[in-house]
C-alpha cells in the first residue's frame, strides 16, 4: 500500500494511493498515518478495505508528511562510500547518527525555507525508514519486522551550520523545512529490496544526485539493530539512512541552493517531491 496525507497544514487526514493513482480518504478506518496504525495487525486490516468504497479526494489536494506524531527524526551521517569519498571523509567505523528535529517536518511539496544568514544549504536526496513495531535491543535478523514501510526525505542541510559553527551537526540540519516527507509511505511488502532502489534529485532541471541504495555501507537492518541499543524505537519514528553522492558541497566548486530555485527529486518504487526554496 502507498499510505498517505492530505489536507491544509495542520489539519491533514489519513489516506492511500488507488491503483489509478487517486487519492482515497482513509478517515473512516484510521485516525491517522501514526502509531498504532502503522503495525503489521493494522496495516493489514487497512489492506482489506476496498479503495472504491472509500471518498475520492479531489485532484490537486495538498498532501502532508506521510507520517504524524513522529517521536524521533533519527539521521545516518556518511552512510554511502560514494558519498564519503566525495565528501574526503573515511568510511565510520560505526554509523553516525544525528537528528533533525521534528519541526523540520514539512510536506513533500511544501516550499524549503534558506534560513536567515545562511550561506550553504544543500540537499539530500535519502531513503526514509518508518518503525511499525517498537523495541530495544532487537536482533538484526528480526529487524525488517519492525519496520512499516519506507518514503522519500530531503534531508536539507545547512552546511556552515552543521560544519563550521562548532559542536554537533545538528542545528544544520533541522531548521524548520529541513525534513520534507513522502509523498506517500510505501508498506515494506511493496519493496522487494530496499537495498537496490535507484535514487535521484534534480536542481532546477539539471541532475546532481544519480545513485542507488545499493552503495550503503551500513543496511536497514543492521541500522535499525544499532539504534535500538541506544534508545527504544517506536512506531512513527523515522530513520533518515544517507544519501548518496553529489550534494552541492561536494561539487567543484561547491553549489548551494539560493531562493527561487526547484528541486525534485524521487526513489524507486516510492515516489518523487517537488519543492520551491524561499527566504526565510
Amino acid at each position: 500500500m502507498k499510505l498517505l496525507r492530505f489536507g491544509p497544514q495542520g489539519q491533514e487526514k489519513p489516506g492511500l494511493l488507488d491503483a489509478d493513482g487517486k487519492i482515497r480518504d482513509l478517515s473512516s478506518l484510521i485516525k491517522d498515518v501514526a502509531g498504532e496504525s502503522l503495525d503489521d495487525t493494522a496495516l493489514a486490516s487497512i489492506a482489506q478495505a476496498d479503495p472504491q468504497s472509500l471518498p475520492e479526494v479531489p485532484e490537486g489536494t495538498r498532501l502532508g508528511p506521510c507520517v504524524s506524531q513522529v517521536g524521533k527524526f533519527i539521521c545516518i551521517g556518511l552512510n554511502y562510500s560514494d558519498h564519503a569519498a566525495e565528501t574526503g571523509a573515511e568510511v565510520p567505523p560505526e554509523p553516525v547518527v544525528f537528528n533533525k528535529w521534528t519541526s523540520a517536518i514539512c510536506g513533500p511539496n511544501d516550499d524549503v525555507e534558506i534560513p536567515r544568514d545562511s550561506r550553504k544549504t544543500d540537499w539530500e536526496v535519502e531513503l526514509g525508514v518508518v518503525i511499525g513495531k517498537g523495541g530495544r535491543y532487537i536482533d538484526e535478523a528480526d529487524a525488517m519486522h519492525h519496520v512499516a514501510g519506507y518514503c522519500v526525505v530531503n534531508d536539507i542541510s545547512e552546511r556552515e551550520f552543521q560544519l563550521e559553527r562548532s559542536g554537533s551537526w545538528d542545528k544544520g540540519k533541522g531548521c524548520d523545512t529541513f525534513g520534507p516527507l513522502g509523498p506517500w509511505l510505501v508498506t515494506r511488502d511493496e519493496i522487494a529490496d530496499p537495498q537496490s532502489l535507484d535514487m535521484w534529485l534534480d536542481v532546477d532541471g539539471k541532475r546532481y544526485q544519480d545513485g542507488n541504495s545499493r552503495t550503503m555501507v551500513y543496511q536497514i537492518s543492521y541500522l535499525v539493530a544499532y539504534l535500538s541499543r541506544f534508545m527504544s524505537l517506536q512506531p512513527g519514528d523515522v530513520i533518515s539512512t544517507g544519501t548518496p553522492p553529489g550534494v552541492g558541497a561536494g561539487q567543484k566548486p561547491q553549489v548551494f541552493l539560493k531562493s527561487g530555485q526547484t528541486m525534485r527529486l524521487g526513489i524507486e518504487g516510492l515516489g518523487e517531491q517537488s519543492q520551491r526554496t524561499k527566504q526565510a
